[in-house]
């Protein structure tokens, strides 16, 4: 039996109202002959009941995929992707075209979106627990391993304006209970989906890599919180490696003809449609009960996507092009991405934003969204509400940051976006490059020498930015062994990593369950 939302210990400051006794039993458990789960408790609520999602005060859906790169989609161009719900949900809402992860990988990029501010700031910079070069020129900087005490995200800040909150899946911010969503406020949370959660989630019939089931999670949800506005994050863990895909999907893609150019492996687009089609499910579920006019949904992921395992051992995953490299390194394939918003009334259907936006802005635009009073913290983000009432106008500040002092897909840099201008700082040996993105989207022609006085004037703005973020360096490595600079180690365990058995690790798998 699986046990979900166990009642609260006295003196939880979250009351169950009795009210909200659960009355919808995940129908497809049934049909899946999974044993039956207990009934559900009712979700965290204030005391007061704030009523239900009005214009003023809408819902918030927001999905978040981990690994998706900006090209993956048909709607940003994928040209063997099949993707009709989310190509959708850009024809009737915002699609932007220059949205950045804050970082190149998970752990960092969402501490900025739970925080408002950049991974400088939040002291977690790399993901978690990550893995480090011991030989290499540069010490790299110690990571904070959790979200900072008494730092307030969007859980918090919405639930304090009278919303019901609720986070399933990926977390990446901390592992012990006292660093999970439901420390961090979020009402609802995996936690509450009692012990058994990740045995239930593996299990193939539930679809690859949980997808089906966060979306069951989330259908849920929905259901139980009608009756008054709600936040929801419903956060994947696809489309990451070991990339996996329903049977009768990957034979589709399997047969279908190939374009000319790019990857296109045919479990990265299975796994990519299935979670096209759990979006659809969760856009079907709103549309049912009413919700959609009142409800924002907000898409995006959480850095570029992958294309083969930072070892350079295993199967080619994807490639970001037009975009340059991949996941773990700050050029635009690392850290651009895809962000779509629908938001009825206020949002042209079909409108396409251009203005350089990133991760760290999603903290203020849900908190304008709902009308609630950003916490004291340093934001460094901005809300992004204006865009979204007005594809062609502009935050009017003077540039985004980006601070990855790591080893991973590339060495420890810095970068900065200003207009149409892309600075990137080596932290090895100093090394600048100067890019033009608005005729030079694959960053294929470094400028710093024929423009030399830009280069050092967005290097130096980029060095003032961390002296005020307080972002940790890199230091020389007394150590440094050239022959050995290349080994990976783990920081989990400070001892040399497996490559091979990484390799075994991450291969693509087929799901053996039957499509649904």
């Amino acid at each position: 039996m699986f046990q979900f939302f166990a009642v609260p210990k006295a003196g939880c400051r979250r009351a169950f109202p009795r009210h909200l006794l659960c009355r919808h039993l995940l129908c497809r458990i049934a049909i899946l002959a999974i044993p039956p789960l207990a009934v559900f408790a009712s979700l965290f609520l204030g005391t007061q009941q704030a009523g239900a999602a009005s214009p003023d005060r809408p819902n918030i859906v927001f999905i978040l995929a981990d690994d998706m790169g900006w090209p993956d989609l048909a709607c940003y161009g994928h040209a063997f992707h099949e993707t009709p719900v989310l190509d959708r949900l850009a024809a009737e809402g915002m699609k932007f075209t220059h949205f950045y992860a804050a970082t190149p990988v998970c752990s960092s990029t969402r501490s900025t979106i739970q925080t408002g501010q950049y991974s400088a700031r939040t002291g977690i910079t790399d993901f978690i627990q990550g893995h480090w070069r011991p030989f290499e020129k540069l010490i790299v900087p110690k990571i904070d391993h959790h979200l900072q005490a008494g730092v307030k995200t969007p859980g918090d800040t919405m639930r304090a304006a009278g919303y019901t909150t609720g986070y399933f899946g990926k977390w990446h911010l901390g592992r012990d209970k006292t660093h999970l969503p439901d420390q961090h406020g979020y009402d609802v949370t995996e936690r509450q989906l009692g012990k058994d959660f990740q045995r239930w989630r593996k299990n193939k019939a539930r679809g690859p890599k949980g997808i089906d089931f966060l979306t069951d999670a989330a259908l849920w949800f929905l259901e139980q919180s009608k009756e008054q506005p709600f936040f929801l994050t419903v956060s994947h863990y696809a489309v990451h490696i070991p990339v996996e895909g329903r049977a009768k999907t990957i034979a589709k893609y399997e047969q279908k003809k190939k374009p000319a150019g790019g990857v296109n492996h045919p479990i990265y687009a299975a796994m990519t449609e299935n979670l096209d089609t759990s979006v659809g499910r969760i856009l079907n579920k709103l549309d049912e009960l009413n919700l959609t006019p009142n409800t924002i949904v907000v898409f995006s992921s959480d850095n570029g996507g992958l294309r083969k395992i930072y070892t350079g051992v295993g199967e080619t995953i994807s490639t970001n092009a037009p975009l340059r490299d991949e996941k773990g390194t700050l050029y635009e394939g690392g850290i651009r991405v895809p962000l779509m918003v629908r938001w009825p009334g206020v949002v042209k259907p079909g409108s396409v934003c251009e203005e350089p936006t990133t991760t760290a802005d999603l903290l203020p635009t849900f908190g304008e969204m709902g009308q609630a009073q950003l916490p004291s913290q340093p934001i460094d983000g901005a809300s992004i509400v204006a865009l979204l009432k007005d594809h062609a106008g502009s935050l009017d500040r003077e540039a985004i940051y980006f601070h990855y002092p790591h080893y991973h897909h590339s060495t420890p840099a810095g970068a900065i976006r200003a207009g149409r201008w892309k600075l990137i700082e080596f932290f090895a040996d100093g090394s600048l490059e100067l890019y033009d993105l608005q005729e030079d989207i694959g960053e294929r022609n470094n400028l710093a020498a024929k423009k030399p006085q830009l280069a050092k004037k967005l290097q130096k703005q980029l060095a003032q930015w961390r002296q005020h973020t307080g972002a940790r360096m890199p230091t020389v490595n007394p150590k440094a062994d050239a022959a050995r600079a290349a080994q990976w180690w783990s920081r989990r365990n400070n001892k040399p990593l497996d490559v091979e058995a990484m390799r075994r690790r991450y291969d693509s798998r087929r799901a053996d369950a039957p499509s649904k």
